[in-house]
């Protein structure tokens, strides 16, 4: 045998024992220590290609989850058993925590299947699916707050409007809680808000039924998440704004309310509601000189309907479905009462302002006696729109902005400036206005606060002068 060759084999059996001698070498307790700690790390970065899908993670990048210097060679263990020995053949540091967005445990913090709404609506991730606006007393797509903004939050738009029954019917003392008027002006305004609506592609959901119980229906038909609405201000119109809220968030729905009604906004009085003067002459002083809100202009274009649910529109109701006697609106001979004449909807009132303003224009400075020009112009010294106001069919604001393109002496009473020898310059119809600022805003107030000691109201004009 050439010694060479035996020489070389004794080496090689020398190296295999020395090896055999190292592998059957206890370890030491710190290197098992050690050694289980690692456990967990490699058992989850296991687990994660099973529990997450694959385009969550990114295998050119996995590397980086080590040092940067790549191993040569890894060692798998093929028994279960085997996962505590898991080693790298070259030396390498401990592994670094790896700065990832995905959770080292998805089961502890799941991902959320809806994105975050952004506070910018523009982003489509951050639209509504379906919204719901409630018609009340807002019948008009002009300065319409709820509307646009559930235009500007929402992937679809249902407007609704609710016939309520405790509206109609006989009131405790015997007397129509609804009269035939005025049921058949609020259903011509509700049919013009439809066709409005309609042109603008959308449409009116009409039913006859508790608003509580309607919108829940509807909104679990077609998948909505939040209701949008103008407040109102007597108590039981209050009382049902509550029973809304309540039920709408225990259906984990969301309920937004605007304001809407007066020509001043109620965020902008310079006193807190319960605070409010009960006089009109301490209101007027406080208020004299108060910026009114610019108007919002009518969208051209509107959200269309849900897709999901197929709800129909609905049909309007007639006065016979309401309760009401149609032949009330007729007068002895047949024919239609005086006070039918009165059409109802937004684009009735439009005209009507439009028509004033114009007269209003035409019409000289007519001063009174004491050298103010105070005179209000139109048929029989009034305007008449007080029904399209009351209904929502024209916001106070339209009404404001209309008068101040046609005329400045019609804004005097409201900014406080003074025309030409006519001192404060109060223009009646400014003025009415206020008035009625005064009546929403002094029962929003008692309506809410339920005082029982509260000062009574009154009417009091002295400080006017």
């Amino acid at each position: 045998m050439d010694p060479n060759n035996q020489s070389s084999n004794n080496n090689v059996e020398n190296q295999t024992s020395n090896e055999e001698q190292q592998n059957t070498t206890p370890i030491p307790q710190q290197q098992q220590q050690q050694q289980q700690q690692t456990l967990p790390i490699a058992s989850i970065s296991l687990a994660l290609s099973t529990i997450l899908p694959t385009h969550f993670l990114n295998p050119p990048k996995i590397s980086t989850l080590f040092n940067s210097n790549k191993p040569n060679k890894v060692k798998i263990p093929t028994q279960l058993s085997s996962l505590s020995t898991l080693s790298l053949s070259s030396s390498l540091p401990p592994p670094t925590k790896p700065k990832s967005t995905i959770s080292a445990n998805p089961l502890q913090d799941s991902l959320t299947l809806n994105p975050l709404r952004p506070s910018e609506p523009s982003n489509a991730a951050g639209l509504r699916r379906a919204s719901i606006v409630w018609f009340r007393n807002d019948l008009r797509v002009h300065d319409n707050e709820c509307l646009n903004a559930a235009h500007n939050e929402s992937m679809s738009v249902l407007p609704v409007y609710c016939f309520d029954p405790r509206d109609y019917g006989k009131s405790s003392s015997g007397f129509d809680k609804t009269g035939p008027y005025r049921a058949t002006f609020l259903i011509e305004s509700v049919k013009d808000l439809r066709k409005n609506l309609q042109a603008r592609g959308s449409d009116l959901v009409v039913r006859i039924g508790k608003p509580e119980t309607v919108l829940v229906e509807l909104a679990k038909a077609v998948g909505a998440e939040a209701v949008y609405a103008h407040r109102e201000v007597s108590y039981d119109e209050v009382k049902g704004e509550d029973k809304i809220d309540a039920v709408m968030k225990d259906e984990g729905l969301d309920v937004k309310f605007f304001w809407g009604s007066t020509l001043y906004h109620l965020d902008d009085l310079p006193f807190k509601l319960e605070e409010m003067p009960t006089n009109y002459g301490g209101f007027r002083e406080k208020v004299q000189g108060l910026e009114v809100r610019k108007t919002i202009e009518a969208l051209d274009q509107l959200r269309g309907l849900p897709a999901r649910g197929d709800v129909e529109p609905g049909e309007i109701p007639s006065l016979v479905d309401l309760g009401l006697n149609p032949s009330a609106t007729m007068g002895q001979n047949g024919k239609q009462a005086a006070n039918a004449s009165l059409v109802g909807g937004e684009n009735e009132a439009l005209q009507r302002l439009r028509k004033f303003a114009a007269e209003c224009q035409a019409q000289p400075n007519k001063e009174n006696k004491d050298g103010t020009t105070d005179s209000i112009y139109g048929a029989n010294f009034s305007c008449k729109i007080s029904p399209w106001l009351a209904m929502g069919c024209l916001s106070p604001r339209s009404m404001f902005d209309e008068l101040k393109k046609s005329t400045s002496r019609t804004i005097s009473a409201v900014s406080g400036k003074k025309d030409s020898g006519s001192g404060m310059g109060l223009n009646w119809l400014m003025y009415e206005l206020l008035w009625r600022d005064f009546f929403r805003f002094i029962t929003k107030k008692y309506s809410a606060a339920k005082q029982t000691n509260a000062a009574p109201v009154t009417a009091c004009v002295g400080a006017a002068a």
